[in-house]
């Protein structure tokens, strides 16, 4: 076999096939066996053959991919044991994004397009409070207000609460209480910095999907060193960007290779505490997205990390060793075995326990889409630093992938907040005006007897009845007062009339 990807050799070459490199992988294994070294390599590999790659930088070693790596015995030494022959030494084309926009170029992505699933889990919202959540979003599309940023929200979210029994009588429950929690949340997530992720200008996912001039595909890093203190952000914004692959991709069937490799590292976060519904969503785009010509690898101290549906899509694996200390482990060792497709002799469990740094089994795809029977194999050496970059050297790298001009300076065009802040104000100026109206008439009021006032005394006096009494103690509060009372019945009113009519010398 030559076509491929040359990734591993034990009694045969291991090669991953291009045409089936968007059935996914997994590379698993403890930590310090080899993972980063295996995921180097298929990244080179997929940038060689004209493929984009997107990978996390958890810990800030793989941002090494954009420099050649030094002359060095071992990685030599390993080559030629390959039949690779001298390294060729290579960085390969880079572009470093951050959502802090500090290790790359910033990355936004507007509420609207997180949507209200992806958020819930973000805020570990519970099921009322996503409810009203979903609320808030079906408010603002009817409402025609724009979910840009955090402000965004949070302001239509105190618009909800103002006007809560509005919405309850629309939508349905919406309390004030569970709208004070979301607001809670929020704020706990601008504390974690998620203000600067969300906003425009939102990223175009066709700046992922480039080619060098060279032919080699953008290998594109996400500086996540930082990010990652922030687990669920994490998480939720490599499946916010898997999600979007999934949903503005075409279809491609089965392409000569992948349009788009993505590798998820860390895999474990995205499945800790997840929702049944946020893990069927994960589960529903892995297996779809293959035929946008998107590839996902998995890669996880543990395979029980990732749930069995997910696991089983997963055709090309490299599994380095696992350790067996605790119960889980052992769990986590037994499973791994029984996934693989064996032949006699080879105890999988046991190699497992015994692979040295850089060993792994592998198990690809053949040509007839068939796990390949596993294996024992040295992996290859990355032809890529081997280890972090300086500080001069990212920022010549960032300068490099021109994406700077398009996304450093930040957009804030009309949205809810705006919208909404233009309605309140409006609100406060009525019940200015009313509060003002109301306090001039009850200064107006105490000011004294009016002129009809006094004459109804005079009339009271004179005639002493009781009828004229309360005739004039009603009518000097409807004429000369704050009209709160006034005269019922059509003979009051009429002798009222008469009263009027006697005295300003009209008749009827």
């Amino acid at each position: 076999m030559t076509d491929g990807l040359y990734f591993a050799k034990g009694q045969r070459e291991h090669r991953l096939l291009l045409g089936l490199g968007n059935r996914h992988g997994l590379i698993a294994g403890a930590t310090g066996t080899g993972k980063t070294v295996s995921l180097k390599v298929l990244a080179e590999g997929f940038s060689q053959a004209g493929v984009p790659v997107f990978v996390a930088d958890v810990k800030g070693d793989i941002a090494g991919i954009s420099q050649p790596g030094a002359a060095n015995p071992k990685i030599e030494e390993r080559a030629k044991a390959l039949g690779l022959g001298a390294p060729a030494y290579q960085g390969f084309p880079t572009v470093f994004w951050d959502l802090y926009g500090k290790g790359g170029t910033p990355v936004r992505a507007t509420v609207a397009e997180m949507g209200p699933l992806l958020l819930s889990r973000l805020l570990q919202l519970n099921d009322t409070q996503e409810g009203v959540l979903n609320i808030a979003f079906k408010a603002a599309d009817e409402e025609g207000l724009l979910l840009l940023d955090l402000k965004d929200l949070q302001a239509l979210l105190a618009h909800m609460a103002e006007n809560a029994s509005k919405f309850t009588g629309v939508y349905g429950n919406v309390s004030k209480a569970s709208v004070g929690s979301i607001q809670r949340q929020l704020l706990v997530l601008e504390q974690q910095g998620a203000e600067a992720f969300f906003g425009e200008p939102a990223l175009d996912l066709m700046d992922l999907i480039r080619i060098g001039a060279d032919g080699r595909g953008v290998i594109n890093v996400l500086a996540a060193e930082t990010l990652i203190q922030a687990p669920r952000l994490y998480a939720t914004f490599l499946l916010w960007l898997l999600s979007e692959l999934f949903e503005r991709l075409p279809e491609l069937g089965d392409p000569d290779k992948p349009k788009l490799v993505f590798f998820f590292d860390e895999a474990h976060l995205l499945f800790d505490d997840a929702p049944k519904a946020l893990v069927e969503k994960v589960e529903q785009v892995v297996r779809l997205i293959r035929s946008k010509g998107v590839g996902v690898y998995f890669v996880s101290q543990n395979p029980i990390d990732v749930p069995d549906k997910v696991l089983a899509q997963l055709g090309n694996r490299a599994q380095h060793a696992l350790r067996a200390f605790t119960p889980r482990d052992q769990k986590a060792l037994k499973a791994s075995a029984d996934t693989f497709r064996t032949e006699a002799g080879l105890d999988v469990a046991r190699a497992l326990q015994e692979l040295a740094v850089g060993e792994a089994l592998v198990s690809f795809l053949d040509a007839k889409g068939i796990p390949e029977v596993v294996e024992r194999a040295l992996v290859c050496p990355p032809v890529s630093r081997l280890g972090p970059i300086t500080d001069a050297e990212r920022k010549a790298a960032i300068a490099a992938g021109g994406m700077d001009a398009k996304y450093t300076a930040s957009i804030d065009r009309e949205s809810a907040y705006e919208k909404l802040s233009v309605k309140a104000a409006e609100a406060q100026q009525q019940a200015t005006a009313a509060a003002e109206a109301k306090a001039q008439a009850k200064a107006e009021a105490k000011e004294g007897p009016s002129m009809a006032e006094t004459i109804f005394r005079d009339v009271i006096r004179n005639t002493g009845s009781t009828v004229g009494t309360q005739l004039g103690r009603s009518l000097g509060r409807s004429v000369g007062g704050s009209g709160a009372s006034t005269i019922g019945g059509s003979i009051g009113r009429a002798v009222v009339r008469g009263i009027l009519g006697s005295i300003f010398g009209g008749r009827r």
